[in-house]
């Protein structure tokens, strides 16, 4: 009873223990004051407004602003630029580089970033950028404080130079360029490109869609995304398959460098001896059209073109037309032939002078021979012979036949800014005997010098038209042309015809006003032409003319036609056999040596 008793007290005590902390909990809890239920309550409306204002940020984040901000994040992350993607290079017919894009670098210096001195800095930038000495260069540094530009171009060579100094306050801006090797040689082919790298002249502008690579080829077209990392660095991997596997192709063109440096020496001496305005050279093959070399002085450096005259950036045997003169009589006589008016045995009447519609024509001479073979009419180039000839056959049907030669009509020569020569309206042409009379010896009508090559290589080749053009094509790397232009032809004379004219313009070399151009050994064609200038305001300048000289070389063999034009020559004798005969002589020399074609006789 006792031990019982002794338990249930000591539970009781226990019960009593417990109750009474619970006591003192609920007292000490009921004793809060009202501050601090405050605190208590700010704090929980603290986490639950948060809480509240996480989640809606979440909700803004993720689903209201989602599609905007993976765009935003696409656009940190990622890098749309346009690549470089070089032009292709262009060389000569024999695979010489003529044009090519390399590495410049545009340098800046920062003066007040300089750790040497500036006289120190000057003096070892002076021996790498031997075209600037070292005042120059001391003068810049001084100039101001920081971004000046020292050079806008310097070769990759010079930057690295550059570079190894290690001076601090210089920086190079890579970028690439295109270069000229050969300077002016061909820049009346070649043309330029601006400071955007585009095409401005030559063929750098005509043929753009050959020069620049196909972009079609990799897997991008003219933009491309890459993925870069957190540094802003571009990540190797994310970059298109294919993008440096650009192709190996060239643009080769027909020119010659050999031929083109002969043509334009021999042409710059006899424009300075004579103190011509301008002159001009083109040798193109008879049968294909190739142009092997054609030069016009003056000319201009591609490599420096903003120090030159704008005037000076188009190829003027292509743009200009002018009155071909006397250079015009065998094409006439290839015209009367085919029409059946004469033969090649026919006499026709060199008179001293003729008049036509009360308009008084003359011979160079002011004299005449009477009858005599048309054939002699080529040779002393007679004025009144030839109107003689051309009075045979009908104003219709003479303005018809120079219709279908083409002269008011376009060749499609690859070179750009190609003009058309000029026939006056039908209407006005056969109106009268003086239209046909002056056109009989190449007056009152016009056409580019490229023009009556393309006609005389008819006369060459058995009567038919080629197109003439300087691009042979693209190709490999093996020099094998893996894409080339498709040129037509059209027949404007007869065969017998132009060979009949051929062998008069030989007589004119062996005979005539051409002997000036006789190379010992080979038979060869030629015309001379000393025609008038007009004025612009429909009369003909009394104290100017162009000079030029027309040749087949050679003869019986016919292969390439040398033209060469010499404008506004000064001095007393200045003809086309003085003036231009002997350049073409010059050309026809290289052109027997670089070729090598045999003699047509052994002297």
């Amino acid at each position: 009873m006792n031990v019982f008793k002794l338990k249930s007290d000591n539970d009781h005590v226990g019960n009593s223990q417990s109750n009474s902390k619970l006591s003192n909990l609920k007292l000490a809890f009921t004793q809060l004051n009202f501050d601090t239920w405050i605190r208590l309550l700010l704090i929980w409306l603290f986490l639950v407004f948060g809480a509240t204002g996480l989640g809606w940020r979440l909700y803004k984040l993720q689903i209201v602003k989602g599609d905007e901000l993976v765009k935003l994040a696409k656009q940190q992350q990622t890098y749309n630029f346009r690549p470089y993607i070089p032009r292709r290079s262009v060389t000569d017919a024999r695979g010489n580089v003529i044009a090519l894009d390399k590495v410049v670098y545009k340098v800046y210096v920062h003066p007040v970033m300089l750790n040497e001195d500036k006289d120190v800095v000057a003096e070892k930038l002076a021996t790498i950028l031997t075209d600037r000495d070292k005042n120059e260069i001391l003068k810049v540094l001084n100039s101001g404080d920081t971004g000046i530009v020292l050079a806008r171009t310097v070769t990759e060579d010079q930057g690295n130079s550059i570079k190894e100094l290690g001076f601090e306050g210089i920086d190079l801006e890579k970028r690439y360029a295109r270069f000229y090797p050969q300077g002016e040689l061909f820049a009346d082919i070649i043309g330029y490109v601006d400071t955007e790298h585009s095409g401005q002249a030559g063929i750098e502008y005509s043929q753009q869609d050959l020069l620049e690579r196909d972009l079609t080829q990799l897997d991008f077209k003219s933009m491309m995304t890459v993925k870069k990392d957190g540094e802003g660095a571009i990540i190797p991997a994310s970059l298109p398959d294919g993008i440096v596997q650009l192709d190996d192709l060239q643009l080769q063109l027909t020119l010659d460098t050999k031929l083109q440096r002969a043509a334009r020496d021999s042409l710059k001496a006899q424009i300075k001896k004579f103190n011509a305005k301008r002159g001009a050279v083109i040798v193109m093959n008879v049968h294909t059209g190739e142009i092997v070399s054609l030069v016009s002085e003056p000319t201009y450096d591609p490599n420096n073109y903003s120090s030159y005259d704008f005037a000076l950036y188009k190829n003027w045997t292509v743009t200009d037309s002018y009155e071909p003169g006397s250079t015009f009589k065998p094409i006439n006589i290839a015209i009367a032939l085919d029409e059946g008016v004469i033969d090649s045995n026919s006499r026709v009447l060199d008179a001293p002078s003729v008049v036509i519609d009360g308009w008084p024509i003359s011979n160079a001479s002011k004299t005449g021979k009477g009858w005599v073979s048309i054939t002699k009419a080529m040779e002393d180039s007679s004025n009144t012979a030839m109107i003689y000839t051309m009075k045979k056959l009908s104003r219709e049907k003479y303005y018809q036949r120079l219709e279908e030669l083409g002269l008011d009509k376009l060749m499609g020569v690859d070179l750009p800014f190609e003009a058309t020569g000029y026939i006056k309206p039908k209407n006005i042409f056969t109106a009268r005997d003086i239209e046909t009379a002056v056109s009989a010896f190449g007056q009152g009508l016009s056409l580019t010098p490229l023009k009556l090559v393309q006609l005389h290589a008819a006369i060459a080749n058995g009567g038919k038209l080629v197109t003439p053009h300087v691009v042979k094509g693209l190709v490999n790397a093996e020099g094998e042309i893996e894409s080339s232009a498709s040129l037509k032809t059209k027949q404007v004379f007869s065969p017998e015809s132009a060979r009949s004219v051929n062998l008069m313009m030989q007589s004119v070399v062996a005979n005539g006003t051409g002997k000036a151009a006789q190379i010992e050994g080979y038979h060869i064609g030629g015309k001379t032409g000393t025609a008038q200038k007009h004025d612009g305001r429909g009369r003909y300048k009394a104290d100017a003319k162009i000079t030029s000289f027309i040749s087949i070389l050679p003869s019986d063999d016919p292969q390439y036609i040398v033209f060469a034009v010499v404008d506004e020559p000064k001095g007393a004798n200045t003809y086309g056999s003085t003036v231009a005969a002997p350049v073409v002589k010059d050309v026809m020399k290289a052109i027997i040596r670089t070729y090598g074609i045999p003699p047509s006789y052994t002297p």
